[in-house]
Parts: structure tokens; sequence; C-alpha cells
């Protein structure tokens, strides 16, 4: 056909609406159970005294709310429209757009009534369980499908850096999403890990790094080089950077997962790579970040009059601070006194917030007025929006880093007579309860800005009215128009088909290469002659651990630290992890590390620490869990359990399956009738039995020297 020729078409705008509106409406629900659980840690209060409610049920729920909830409809809403305006062309399909919204909040909608039933995996941003995981599948394809289609019918031969990185953000967390969520389902609502132990935390962290490379990092970098040049009006600073900048990023970034696993059981070359490769990452990211920034030469006069350009410069800063941190973290001695801490809050929250919640905010107060062809309601409430979040910011992170850096100096703290100087864990924790209030306020303030924006884009949007089919003409076929034209880069640049082989290739090659010897080479994991299966009770005890969320504060990973090894006991071995589907090694201590619990205190020490934390602590944060006395074990599950884990490589016999309930009220008679010599009156058959036959096992596989009370 003629070049000359035009086309009529219409962008559709409506889908673009309905996620923005989502995007508000869960950035609200998650932000306000992140200021419930910031006051839930200063005060144990705050829970409630409702197993719904507690921390560890509620914190993934948060998690999950802002990652997938806002952010993800952020990208969504951002993708749709500036995919429709770059390949100049309407979304491949409406219907698709539609099942891709609906069923992205359907999602959603599962999450939040299964996370606080406790219906949890416990594997870190990948919480929901079999079912939900395929739905998210499913509608990932949608997307893809459509997102692709769309790219297939483009007027616009040439495809901008921004589609690069939408690419390669649906290729990988496709992988990322399949390889992590493999899983054998024991009923509809509880699976367990196809990996065990050391594998499973490779996968896990190689999944939960990169879901932050690629799910909060790549799209909205995609964002940053669609929407800051439209709103500084300045083309982007460097095409041969942006080149540089995707392809470094995506090959580098698959590599890291490792570095949060530092001084842990996983095998020492697996750690050096992580380390290496994430110091290396310095360079794309900053990289992507001087590219943005100097994008707007020539337009900072326009930042002080431009709320968006306010939102835009902070959010790319905040990039880049956290992009230098997190390689900083990734050394094994700065590693060894932040990792769980309260330190790596601060680093998560300062990308979260400032990064991914910032650049929302611009998109947000740039889309609406377009959608509704009318201006902003108020730049004044805009800027006031900024400064609360500014200071919102402020007010999290820096009580965040003075407590994680007090924490990791008192628990490695020695007399002059070489004992510990706070040997009691509570003493850390009381010294920053002060610092989780001051985050509770930051929270406040953050929250109170996003506000201040809803109503200001009601307002926008009632002063106009929605133009749900944007006309607009282009030629049919539209010639790429480049000083850049003859350069090497652009035969990938016109075929999308090569662009995702080559971007597949590049984010699949780190991960192979941690993975192949990490599952084929037996002697990365020694095995020990002593540890066993779990018992049928403990296994149950184990499952409620999961359930109640403890993992979300405590660890289960004594790092072979003098410090550690003191306080806890003998350091944590690869092989002790073997049956563990899931691991549970944790990456928070806002409690002690646990892995070495197991015949430290009688059973009913645990009786009273779960019935009252502070009968046995005094002024501990810890809710208490009181359900657990009253409600019993689900003993219909126990033989579909054991023979899962049996399928998985867990060697259970199959007398002990077929008797598995016989021998766990043997134990459970046992704890009832220890806990009765001591005045203590408890049905073998409550879960709280379990529980504490769980806790009493921990560590207990190998022999440990004695910790010191």
């Amino acid at each position: 056909m003629d070049r000359g020729v035009t086309d009529t078409f219409f962008y559709d705008n409506k889908i673009v609406r309905d996620f923005g509106i989502a995007t508000v409406f869960w950035g609200i629900a998650g932000m306000l159970i992140g200021v419930i659980i910031a006051f839930q840690l200063a005060n144990p209060d705050v829970n409630m005294g409702n197993q719904y409610t507690t921390f560890g049920r509620v914190r993934p729920l948060h998690t999950n709310a802002v990652i997938f909830a806002f952010v993800g409809n952020a990208i969504f809403m951002g993708v749709y429209y500036s995919l429709q305006r770059l390949c100049k062309t309407r979304m491949y399909s409406d219907l698709l757009s539609k099942i891709n919204f609906w069923g992205w909040q359907l999602i959603i909608v599962s999450a939040v009534i299964t996370l606080p039933l406790g219906i949890t995996t416990s594997k870190e941003y990948a919480e929901l369980e079999w079912p939900i995981d395929i739905a998210i599948t499913l509608i990932w394809v949608v997307f893809g499908w459509n997102m692709f289609g769309t790219i297939a019918k483009r007027r616009e031969k040439h495809m901008y850096v921004a589609i690069w990185f939408y690419i390669a953000t649906f290729l990988t967390v496709a992988v990322l999403h399949i390889v992590n969520s493999y899983e054998m389902p024991v009923n509809f609502l509880k699976s367990y890990s196809g990996y065990a132990g050391v594998q499973d935390a490779l996968v896990q962290w190689w999944y939960g790094h990169n879901a932050v490379a690629f799910f909060l990092t790549t799209p909205f970098l995609g964002l940053m080089y669609y929407f800051l040049p439209k709103a500084a009006n300045r083309p982007v600073y460097s095409y041969r950077l942006s080149i540089i900048h995707f392809w470094s990023l995506i090959f580098i970034y698959i590599w890291a997962g490792p570095h949060h696993l530092l001084y842990t059981s996983l095998p020492d070359w697996a750690q050096s790579l992580g380390v290496v490769f994430s110091i290396m990452l310095i360079a794309p990211s900053w990289g992507g970040m001087i590219n943005g920034l100097l994008t707007l030469r020539g337009a900072w006069d326009k930042v002080r009059e431009e709320p968006v350009l306010k939102f835009m410069v902070v959010a790319i800063t905040a990039y880049g601070m956290a992009t230098f941190e997190g390689p900083m973290l990734s050394l094994k001695n700065v590693n060894a006194i932040a990792h769980f801490t309260d330190w790596i809050v601060a680093h998560v929250h300062v990308g979260a917030l400032g990064w991914n919640g910032f650049l929302t905010f611009a998109m947000l107060y740039w889309l609406f007025p377009r959608l509704y062809k009318t201006e902003l309601f108020s730049k004044k409430l805009a800027n006031t929006h900024f400064w609360l979040g500014t200071l919102g910011i402020l007010f999290y992170a820096i009580p965040m880093y003075w407590a994680g850096f007090t924490q990791g100096l008192m628990w490695k703290q020695f007399t002059a007579e070489g004992t510990l100087q706070y040997s009691n864990f509570l003493e850390t924790v009381l010294q920053i309860v002060p610092m989780y209030y001051l985050r509770g306020i930051g929270g406040i303030l953050y929250l109170g800005g996003v506000f201040l924006m809803v109503y200001n884009l009601y307002k926008t949007a009632k002063s106009g009215s929605l133009v749900a089919n944007e006309k607009t003409e282009a030629p049919v076929i539209v010639p790429t128009v480049s000083n850049n034209a003859g350069h090497w880069h652009r035969w990938i640049e016109k075929r999308p088909t090569q662009m995702a082989i080559w971007a597949t290739v590049a984010i699949l090659i780190g991960g192979l290469v941690e993975f192949i010897p990490a599952f084929v080479i037996k002697s990365n994991v020694p095995t020990i002659a002593s540890v066993k299966p779990y018992t049928s009770l403990e296994l149950h005890g184990r499952d409620l651990y999961i359930k109640e969320g403890c993992v979300n504060c405590h660890t289960q990973m004594v790092r072979p630290f003098r410090s550690e090894t003191e306080r806890y006991g003998e350091y944590s071995k690869a092989g002790e992890f073997v049956y563990d589907h899931n691991f549970l090694w944790g990456s928070k201590r806002t409690g002690p590390d646990l892995h070495r619990v197991g015949g430290k205190y009688p059973h009913s020490w645990h009786y009273h620490h779960m019935m009252d934390p502070t009968s046995m602590s005094p002024g501990s944060i810890m809710p208490a869990y009181p359900w657990l006395f009253e409600q019993e074990v689900d003993l219909s599950t126990t033989q579909d359990k054991l023979k899962v884990l049996k399928k998985l490589g867990v060697p259970y016999e199959e007398e002990y399956i077929a008797n598995a309930n016989e021998e766990l009220m043997k134990q459970a008679n046992g704890i009832a009738a220890d806990l009765k010599k001591e005045g203590i009156e408890v049905k073998a058959e409550s879960e709280i039995v379990a529980m504490i036959a769980y806790l009493q096992r921990l560590g207990t596989d190998i022999k440990v020297k004695e910790t010191q009370e």
C-alpha cells in the first residue's frame, strides 16, 4: 500500500482509565494495610486479638497488594496507554484487554480472601496457593497475547526502547513464575514446593530478587522512557545508552538472586556468583538513571513548576539510590551486618515508595487530564502531595536505617570477657520500638498524600469527560525517522520475534548456570545420616507455623558467625534441610532465630509463650495465639500430605503413612501428658500441641553444642 495513505483509528482510553482507577484503589488498600502492620510491630495490641489480622497473616497481604495490585495495575495502565501510541494502533483485542483487567482484579481479590485465612506457601512474593498461581499464568498469557498482537499490527515499524522493556518484562516474569511455582497439590488449598531446602531457597530468591527486577524495575524503566520525555517535552538523552542499559540490565540482573542467601547453607560458589553480578549491576542501573535525569537537560526550570516532573525526578533519584545500595549490601562484609535487620526494610522501601510509588503518581497526574481532555484540577494539591510523600519516605526510611544499624551492631556486640553483650534477643528489639512508631508516622504521611491525589484526580475527571475512544490518524506504514537509522541495533528493533528470542536467551543463561550444578551435583548438599523426615504431628505443626506467618519474623538459619553460634548454637548445615518443602530460612529477624530452639525450653514454656508472649518474655511485641489452643488439627489431611511428600522424595514408609494418625496421636498424647505434669490441661488434638512438637524438633537432628541462656 502507498506510504502516503493515512488510516483513521481509535485508541482505547477506557481500559487505561480502568487500570488507573484500580491502581489508586489498591494503592490505598495496600498502603493502609502497611500502616497497620507498621504499628503492629510497635504495639502487639494492634494485631486486634484476631487470627485473621495478625502481623504474620497480614504482612504478605500488604506485600502482594502493593506489588501486584498497586504496581501491577500501574504497569498495565502505563503499558496500555503507551503501547498503543508507540505502535500507532489500537490494542490488538478489546476482549483480551477486558479479560486482562477483570482477571487481574479477581486474582487480587482471591489474595485478599486467602492470605488472612492463612492459606499461603510462605514463599516471599509468591505466597499464593496453586489454583491462584494457575490463574496468574493464564491472565499473564492474555496480557502477552494482547501485547504481542498489538506489536504485530503496529504502523510504526521501529520499536521504541520502552517496548523492549515491556517484552523483557513479559517473558521474564513468565519464566520466573512458572519455575518458582513448581509445586504439588495436597488439596485445593494446600501444596508443597517441588524443591526442598537449599534448592528451594536458590529458586525462591532467584525468583524473589528478579520479581523486584522484572516486575518492579524493568516495566517501570520502560514507562520512564515513555512518560519522562513526554512530560519534559525532551527526547531521551542517549539512544546508545538505552541499548547498553537494556541488554546489560536484563542479562546481569538474573544472576544476582543468591546475594539474598549470603552466609547461609547455599554453596559458596553460588553465593560468590550472586555477589559478583550484584556489583556489576551498578553500571546498567546507573546508566538508566543517568539517561533519565539527563533527559531533563534544558528543562529543569519546568521541574520547579510541574508536579509531574517533581515526582519523576525523585522517582529516578530513588531508583539510583536503591540500585547503588543493593550492590553495596551484596558485599559480604556489609551483608554480615545488614542482613536480617530493618536496614533491608529501609532499602526496599526507598525503591518501592520512591521509585514505584512516585513514578506511578507522576503517570496518574499526567494521564488523567489527557484521558478526560481537561486540565489538572489543582497543581497546588499535587505539590502538597509531593512534599507529604517525600516527608513520608524520610520518616519511614531514616528510622528503619537507624533500627537496622542498631540491630546489626547489638547482635554482634561482645563484652571484654568474651560473652555476648546482649544475650537476650529481646533487648535488641526493645531498643528499636520507637523507630517502628516513627515508621508508622511516615506511612501515614505518605498515605495522606495519596488521599489528596484521589481528590485531585476525582475533581479533574469531573471537570472533563472521558474520551473512551480517542480518534487519531497515522500513515498506514510509518517510516522510521531517526539520526540513528543506520545503527547496527536497528535490525532487531524492527523484529519483535528476534527481540523476544534474544531477550529470553539473555535472561535464561544466569538461571541455568546457577540451577544445573545446584540440582545435578550432589556434593552441593552433603547428606547427614541422622536427618530424618518430620513425624506426622511435626509436619502438621510445621504447616501451622507456615499458616500463621511465623517465617515473617523468625529465621531458621544460624550463620557461621561467632555472635550467632554463641547466641543460638551450631551453625546450620545444608543437609539438615533436605526434607523441607518449603524451605523456611526467612529474611528478617524481628524475633530470634529458631533453628536450634528444639529442646532448649520445656513444652510448658512454648505453651505459655504462645498463649501470652509477655509471660515468658516481658516486653515482647509478639502477638498471642489463643486460637491454637481452641482449634484442632485436621487429621483428614495427614495421609494426603505424607503421600505428596513421598512423591517429592521424602522417604516415608508406606506402613508409616497408613498408620500416620495413630503415630500422630501417640506423640501428641505424650506431649499432653508432659504438660499435665506441670498442671496444664490440653487436648492432644489441639493445634498448640502440633506447634510445640514442631518447635521442639527444630535443629535436633544433629548434635549441637550447649547454648548460652
